[in-house]
């Protein structure tokens, strides 16, 4: 059977794109087959590469510039341009086609679709734990909703690790909070028809605890 084709987002510095291969691993042992998402910025461009493919993972990244609620940290730089102009032509692109955001993935779909982000955890939501691992942050339970693509996933929680400082503030248009952290800190979103999902922890990294999100994730690929 031919592998679904899944485009992967990557970082940008100095010229320079680059992507963990963590990513690449997981959507490979899924079943899907990983290409790299050049950044052009030519929407004529991006619609032609993304009509390869099959489905997109928005990888994690700098800090999210748009929607933001007060100004980031300094241990937090904003992403470039080069970038942030890149996703959205990606992600407008997809149109029905699934996309599964994670971590800086998650915050830029949810702005995308209007939401808004704190720029600090520390700052804005009183009582949250750390949840930077550069921080001092450790893995924690994330708890799911009923009746979400989540939830029949991995039941009501899962153990992730932790690797923000930002976190949504409010939600964005014709998408759904299905995970919270113990704080009540947003881990993950879904759109009503699963065809979009986000998630704020890093699952491409505890690969041996969320296989079950890139395969559920690829066979939904294959069926686009």
């Amino acid at each position: 059977m031919t592998r679904p084709r899944i485009g992967i987002t990557t970082s940008y510095n100095n010229g320079k794109q680059s992507v963990s291969h963590y990513y690449v691993d997981a959507i490979e042992a899924a079943g899907g087959l990983p290409l790299l998402v050049p950044m052009v910025q030519n929407t004529e461009s991006m619609r032609d590469f993304t009509a390869l493919l099959d489905g997109l993972v928005i990888t994690g990244g700098p800090g999210i510039t748009r929607g933001l609620i007060g100004d980031l940290p300094a241990d937090l730089p904003p992403v470039e341009p080069t970038r942030d102009r890149a996703d959205e032509l990606a992600y407008d692109a997809m149109q029905d086609k699934p996309v599964l955001g994670i971590c800086y993935g998650m915050q830029f779909i949810n702005a995308m679709a209007g939401g808004r982000i704190y720029s600090d955890i520390v700052e804005h939501i009183g009582g949250a734990i750390v949840h930077s691992h550069e921080r001092g942050g450790t893995d924690h339970p994330v708890y799911f909703e009923q009746n979400s693509l989540l939830h029949d996933l991995f039941g009501d929680e899962l153990t992730v690790n932790t690797y923000h400082k930002q976190a949504i503030a409010t939600v964005g248009n014709d998408l759904t909070i299905v995970g919270r952290g113990p704080d009540g800190v947003i881990e993950a979103i879904e759109s009503p028809d699963g065809r979009v999902i986000g998630v704020q922890f890093h699952p491409e990294r505890m690969i041996d605890r969320t296989h079950p999100l890139f395969k559920d994730f690829v066979d939904r690929c294959r069926g686009s």
